[in-house]
């Protein structure tokens, strides 16, 4: 099955769900995820309805799935059956995709992710550098993805534990 490239328009109208695994993907996983989420989006639908969507598995490690809502909304069904195979690939390769209580940051142009509560201590301990940059997960559109997906530490989420 040949895999085609993503070709989002970059607009906000697209929503984001970004799933973030709490290591980077293996090269078989990575195959293994792009067929699996091809193919399921190749038939996703809110009420019957198809849904215009894509994906892109972003620095090795996240998964960004985008709905273009202005054609048709994705319904609380239609995202239930993409949580589905999101529980599925996750439980098959164990990543931590449905893990919030995480932070993942770039530190030394490595990728590192630790529970939230170690992160906070590793912060105000001085064991992390002020000077990494922090992932949001909570980006719901795309171009809040594109722009502020990867911040300063003290522009992120996390610069409310910063002195």
């Amino acid at each position: 099955m040949k895999i085609e490239e993503s070709n989002i328009v970059e607009t906000s109208d697209y929503r984001v769900i970004i799933y973030p695994a709490s290591r980077p993907f293996t090269p078989k996983e990575s195959k293994v995820i792009t067929e699996k989420l091809y193919d399921f989006l190749a038939t996703w639908a809110a009420h019957g309805k198809p849904l215009s969507s894509s994906f892109k598995i972003e620095k090795n490690q996240f998964i960004v799935v985008c709905v273009d809502e202005e054609k048709e909304a994705a319904s609380g069904c239609s995202i239930d059956s993409l949580g589905g195979i999101m529980k599925e690939i996750d439980q098959e390769f164990q990543l931590g995709l449905f893990d919030r209580m995480k932070a993942s940051f770039v530190e030394n142009g490595e990728i590192k992710t630790m529970k939230l509560q170690g992160f906070r201590k590793a912060l105000k301990e001085g064991d992390v550098p002020m000077d990494i940059e922090v992932f949001d997960f909570s980006k719901n559109s795309y171009v809040a993805f594109l722009s502020d997906f990867l911040l300063p530490l003290k522009r992120s989420w996390a610069g409310i534990y910063v002195d």
